[in-house]
């Protein structure tokens, strides 16, 4: 498929009255896990587009690109609105919450299998661990207030249990930032990987900000809290994984040709015949952005798309699965990895004085009051050992017991053993 090859609709055609505005939710119970993911990282995609468009407005001196983006953004405005109206009353914030981290753990993983440049796999490894102990806290909470098991919610093609303990993963700011990626010479899955996996994390970081002063208990409000600014790192390591030497009008191409990719995966993999359609629909509009854009970038700044795109022919295509066996290969393997500026380098190699120690002593002193560690611990207390859903033992040795929360691996050397 090449979307630069498909005739274009009027852009003014997708504007939609109320009715069509507003969707029919999918039923929480019945539908795939899959296409609750696939829901949030749409709605994702398009908070960034239009995120995008404001930012591009705000730094633009010429009214007629700004009248242009306002035409392109008030229809992704109402894709987002469709796409956010699906999620039904009934999903509770916390089992809407569990989607998320599927999401960005089955994402990731997805991602980083088929990444061919070694400094953005590293970024996307190094991260899904965190996402994963995430999804492990989120659940147990979960179980705990409500008794709903999170693998049920998850379809069983993820497993529930301790990743890189998320009290490990607060870093010095410094050691978010990693080396940009080339846009004339990165693989086109690569600039579609950064831009798709930077937009999802900035999803999640939004939703955290957001429901975590609606929680309904202290215990939940902080750990949104604490959790939210982990999401806050990973969009920073994301975004700092973009080329800064892209112009505006050659991001708001590749902005466009990002939502025709994930438009496309997501009609060719989703199983909701209703929602099938949504995004049939959705690709359609986003080819006319495509094409505006291609056009916006040959008028103001005399480019040709394929300066930016040289082959329009999308790549493999994005699907969402299970990815256990991935999981725990880097968990086995990287656990005790954490950043120190642009590189990954062991805990142990750190020295005492080192950033990332400053900054655990400042935030995470004492542990007993760090929210992720209160949310197993009181759990274990409560009833004599963590929730986990597991297909076999634990990969790292260190993570296996069950009757205690481990607060060492990914902050001291040779927890793992």
């Amino acid at each position: 498929m090449n979307p630069f090859e498909v005739t274009p609709r009027s852009v003014d055609s997708a504007f939609k009255n109320w009715s069509r505005i507003y969707s029919k939710p999918y039923n929480k119970h019945e539908v795939s896990p899959y296409t609750k993911t696939r829901v949030i990282l749409m709605n994702g995609t398009e908070f960034e587009s239009v995120w995008f468009g404001h930012q591009t407005q705000r730094n633009c001196p010429n009214n007629d690109i700004r009248r242009d983006l306002a035409l392109i953004r008030r229809v992704e405005q109402q894709q987002q609105k469709v796409i956010a109206s699906l999620k039904p009353m009934d999903e509770t914030i916390l089992e809407h919450t569990i989607s998320y981290e599927q999401l960005a753990v089955d994402l990731t993983a997805e991602l980083a299998k088929r990444e061919p440049d070694k400094n953005v796999k590293a970024a996307l490894d190094f991260a899904l661990l965190e996402d994963f102990d995430h999804l492990y806290r989120y659940s147990d909470l979960l179980e705990a207030m409500v008794g709903v098991k999170s693998e049920e919610l998850v379809g069983h093609y993820a497993e529930i249990m301790p990743g890189r303990p998320t009290i490990s993963e607060h870093r010095y700011p410094f050691d978010n930032v990693r080396f940009f990626i080339n846009c004339k010479s990165a693989a086109p899955i690569t600039k579609l990987n950064v831009a798709i996996i930077t937009a999802a994390e900035q999803q999640t970081m939004n939703y955290y900000m957001n429901v975590a002063a609606l929680f309904e208990n202290d215990l939940g409000r902080q750990l949104y809290q604490e959790i939210g600014l982990i999401e806050e790192q990973h969009v920073t390591q994301y975004g700092s994984l973009l080329d800064t030497k892209t112009t505006f009008l050659e991001h708001l191409l590749m902005h466009e040709y990002t939502e025709c990719y994930l438009y496309y995966s997501c009609y060719e993999d989703e199983t909701d015949l209703y929602i099938k359609g949504i995004w049939e629909e959705h690709f359609h509009q986003e080819v006319a952005h495509l094409h505006m854009a291609a056009d916006m970038l040959k008028k103001y700044e005399k480019k040709d798309w394929q300066e930016v795109i040289p082959n329009g022919n999308f790549p493999q295509l994005l699907t969402l699965h299970e990815n256990k066996a991935y999981v725990r290969d880097i968990l086995a393997n990287t656990v005790q990895i954490t950043s120190k500026k642009e590189e990954y380098v062991d805990v142990a190699s750190l020295s005492n004085d080192d950033d990332f120690f400053k900054f655990q002593n400042a935030v995470n002193q004492p542990v007993e009051e760090v929210p992720t560690h209160i949310v197993i611990q009181s759990y274990i207390d409560s009833k004599g050992e963590d929730y986990r859903y597991q297909d076999s033992d634990h990969p790292v040795p260190a993570l296996r017991d069950r009757v205690k929360d481990n607060v060492s691996v990914g902050r001291e050397a040779n927890a793992n053993g």
